[in-house]
């Protein structure tokens, strides 16, 4: 694997960072995923957007213009063998003696790129779903930052693994949904595609944009609000979507089937949906 730290492209056993740094003595710093197929980074612009506007939260200065950023990511994906790869992008505040307050004057912002083989979803999780469990939601209040100090997601995470199942979905105040651990959580009803608001309680993910661009076009009715605890309960169908999950059928929450516990129909279309979409638009030359 081949790696970019700090302005220099090298095998990752060569990489190294000061035990002083932001990123590992306080979480201080931001990431982006970023997947690639067929050698073509998907929706590169929106994600360097959600990049800047993370930065932009925790008051770091963009290392890089956007021409900078796009001359790494295509060197990085170019210096790697996988034709399908997701991107890695990780930027922390920079090496400094240990202080709460951010260093003045500033010092240069540690970045670190990598990039691993971009897993596909295995069939027994499209002919069968996945399973999930439910936990509150007990992260911070700026979860549209798209944060390296992890340690809540990390933990319900585990909760979900600890159960044998794929994901935790988070609900907020015993009330609504907000997320999944490391995904987005959409909610089936009656034929209507549900979705939780773009808020500063959930991280606004690429492929959920892609989702409802989907269902826009093919005149899939959705519906993007508040989604109420018992409505995740009553669904006729749970939908998971990430950058490097595409669409899951959740089949079994907390247990208990999730209406026919096997994926329904419009898990079908939508994933069908979306592998055109992929062959069309995210491999397209």
């Amino acid at each position: 694997m081949t790696i970019y730290l700090n302005g220099q492209y090298m095998p990752i056993e060569e990489a190294k960072i000061s035990v002083l740094d932001r990123g590992f003595i306080f979480g201080d710093g931001v990431y982006e995923v970023i997947p690639v197929y067929s050698r073509r980074a998907f929706r590169l612009g929106e994600h360097l957007q959600r990049l800047q506007h993370s930065l932009d939260g925790i008051r770091i200065a963009n290392p890089h213009s956007v021409a900078g950023w796009i001359e790494i990511v295509t060197e990085v994906i170019a210096r790697n063998e996988a034709e399908d790869q997701y991107l890695y992008l990780h930027i922390t505040r920079g090496a400094a003696p240990r202080d709460h307050a951010f260093p003045n004057p500033p010092v240069p912002p540690t970045v670190f790129v990598m990039s691993n083989p971009l897993p596909a979803p295995s069939a027994s999780s499209l002919t069968c779903g996945v399973s999930a469990v439910t936990a509150q939601d007990n992260r911070w209040l700026r979860c549209d930052i798209k944060a390296i100090s992890l340690l809540p997601n990390v933990l319900l995470r585990q909760m979900a693994v600890d159960a044998a199942c794929a994901e935790t979905i988070l609900i907020r105040d015993n009330d609504f949904l907000t997320e999944g651990a490391a995904s987005n959580i959409f909610v089936v009803k009656s034929g209507t595609l549900l979705a939780p608001p773009k808020d500063n309680l959930m991280l606004p993910g690429i492929t959920y944009d892609v989702i409802l661009e989907i269902a826009e076009a093919s005149k899939i009715p959705y519906q993007v609000r508040r989604i109420t605890v018992a409505e995740v309960f009553d669904a006729d169908e749970l939908l998971l979507t990430s950058s490097t999950r595409e669409v899951m059928a959740i089949t079994h929450l907390d247990g208990k089937p999730v209406g026919a516990a096997c994926p329904g129909p419009m898990f079908n279309k939508i994933y069908q949906l979306y592998q055109e979409f992929k062959r069309d638009v995210m491999r397209a030359k």
